[in-house]
């Protein structure tokens, strides 16, 4: 895989996410692929990986957006990283926090693993101002 394949993949799987499109996001991932959470716990196969993504794209905790910082690619690896900022948005309170993905795919351009690192245990949330 070539290094613009591999960015194009890394952004369009997080574009899929900012969409809120987990179908889309789960057609990324390998059948065996596996999911590392920040809080530790670890998701293998696809079934497995889109329940832990679930709560997040029904809405469950807010609308939630990942913006870029950073992307790195090591096409002979097959490997990326891509730092962000994660947005939490709710209805009364907005915040976020900041983290990186280190994400391996496979031959085919599959996601074998996907491991998520934060830099906050959770969200610093705010209340919203209200707005008349």
């Amino acid at each position: 895989m070539d290094r613009a394949s591999l960015e194009k993949l890394v952004l369009d799987f997080t574009a899929a996410f900012n969409r809120d499109d987990l179908d889309a996001v789960m057609s990324y991932f390998a059948e065996d692929g596996a999911y590392d959470e920040f809080n530790g716990a670890r998701s293998v196969g696809k079934a497995a990986i889109r329940a832990a993504f679930e709560p997040q794209f029904s809405g469950k905790f807010g609308t939630i957006r990942f913006l870029q910082e950073d992307l790195f690619v090591d096409p002979d690896a097959a490997k990326a990283m891509i730092s962000w900022e994660c947005t939490l948005t709710s209805k009364d309170r907005a915040g976020g926090w900041r983290g990186l993905d280190l994400i391996h795919f496979d031959k085919q351009g599959c996601i074998t693993l996907k491991e998520t690192y934060a830099k906050a245990e959770k969200p610093l949330m705010r209340k919203r101002e209200r707005v008349a």
